[in-house]
This record gives C-alpha cells, sequence and structure tokens, in this order.
C-alpha cells in the first residue's frame, strides 16, 4: 500500500485521476527507459512510485504537446545511437593505427 504521495495532493497537481494516471504512467515509462530523475533522491524502489514522487515535487508536469515532445526524444536517441557509432569507429581506427 502507498501512502506517500497522497491521492490528495496529486490531485492538486493534476486535475483528475485519469490525467494522474496517464502522466504517472508515461512518466514511469521514461524512468525505466533511462531518463534522468527530476528530484534529488526518491522514498520508493518503484518506477511508478518515483514517478509519483516527481508529480508530486511539481517536477513533471502534463506536456500540452506530448507529439512534439515524442518527436524530440525519437531525435534526442537517434543522436545518442550516431554518436556511439562515431566513438565506437574512432576506437576502431585507433586499435587499427596501432597495428
Amino acid at each position: 500500500m502507498m501512502l506517500k504521495p497522497s491521492i490528495d495532493t496529486l490531485l492538486d497537481k493534476v486535475n483528475s485521476k485519469y490525467s494522474l494516471v496517464i502522466l504517472a504512467s508515461k512518466r514511469a515509462h521514461e524512468i525505466d527507459s533511462g531518463a534522468q530523475p527530476t528530484v534529488e533522491s526518491f522514498e520508493s524502489v518503484k518506477s511508478v512510485g518515483q514517478a509519483l514522487e516527481e508529480i508530486d515535487a511539481g517536477t513533471v508536469i502534463n506536456d500540452p504537446h506530448p507529439e512534439i515532445k515524442r518527436e524530440r526524444m525519437k531525435l534526442e536517441a537517434e543522436e545518442r545511437r550516431l554518436q556511439s557509432e562515431r566513438e565506437q569507429r574512432e576506437v576502431e581506427n585507433r586499435v587499427n593505427n596501432e597495428k
């Protein structure tokens, strides 16, 4: 049973239970995917509890343009992948040059 944050304090931050569930779910998926936390420490060890703590702290809000956020996240993931590939090629080139 979860005692903190309470549903009453969470509903002060988000206007409906439905919106709260969706926001917490999406943020929990982001946390599971490796997103940076928006608070310094968590009481909960589970991602849903951590998402609710972030919502309670006011650091996570409903995004008025989720499509734009989703596109930005895809572009950032692609950029990280390309950077990783560049670094891998550099390492391979160094190894080949040393031989």
